[in-house]
């Protein structure tokens, strides 16, 4: 015959148990609930930026080429917000500064005290894409220099178009003296870069008044 303090253990034990048991399963409950929570709500959130065209958690960085009375539009990269900014609060203030875009107004004006900080993000990342240019130039070889205007938009075009967080190069002394005063002189691959004509106009006149929107770059060639 068992002790009496016997069936005190076993109670305990019993308790103990069950506890374990009830944290488990609560446990298992709310990650089962977080999984499909999370799977809805992605899927929710890629069905309205699908249907948007919205896609402001992207940032493509393009090469505009104005070149024998034609614009040209080159992408040098893509990358997610994240990827690119890798500070959370530098992604929050570039979503902030894209949704305040206008079809008038394309230009992002990121806070004046964040403005190269954010901008040297993209540079960074533009700067790896031509490293060999800068070796070549560091090696005394023969290399070509081209200096580039580098700043950030959100066009807010027709709902055939996407929008995106578009970060765009174009030579210096284009903006100092834009060729293209109106629409009638402008010349495209595509009809739509009549938008891009528009916003390069709009840089070209921000510039004058608010050079710290853009940084510099210089590629070797």
């Amino acid at each position: 015959m068992f002790p009496l303090w016997a069936n005190d253990v076993d109670a305990i034990i019993s308790d103990s148990t069950k506890r374990i048991i009830v944290t488990v399963l609560a446990s298992a409950v709310t990650a089962a609930l977080a999984f499909v929570f999370g799977r809805y709500y992605g899927r929710y959130k890629a069905r309205r930026e699908w249907e948007s065209k919205e896609f402001l958690h992207r940032v493509i960085v393009s090469l505009n080429i104005l070149r024998d009375g034609y614009l040209k539009i080159r992408t040098v990269m893509e990358r997610s917000l994240d990827e690119l900014f890798l500070n959370p609060v530098a992604v929050e203030k570039v979503q902030h500064a894209a949704r305040a875009c206008t079809v008038a107004d394309p230009m992002m004006y990121i806070g004046k005290a964040d403005r190269w900080f954010v901008l040297n993000f993209v540079l960074n990342a533009v700067a790896e894409q031509m490293v060999v240019g800068n070796i070549r130039l560091d090696a005394g070889l023969p290399v070509t220099l081209v200096k580039y205007s580098l700043f950030l938009t959100c066009e807010v075009v027709g709902e055939e178009r996407v929008r995106k967080v578009r970060a765009m190069m174009i030579r210096t002394e284009l903006l100092e003296n834009f060729p293209y005063d109106d629409d009638a002189t402008s010349k495209f691959e595509n009809p739509w870069h009549i938008d891009r004509i528009r916003t390069l106009r709009k840089a070209a006149e921000v510039f004058k008044t608010e050079p710290d929107l853009f940084l510099m770059l210089e590629a070797c060639v």
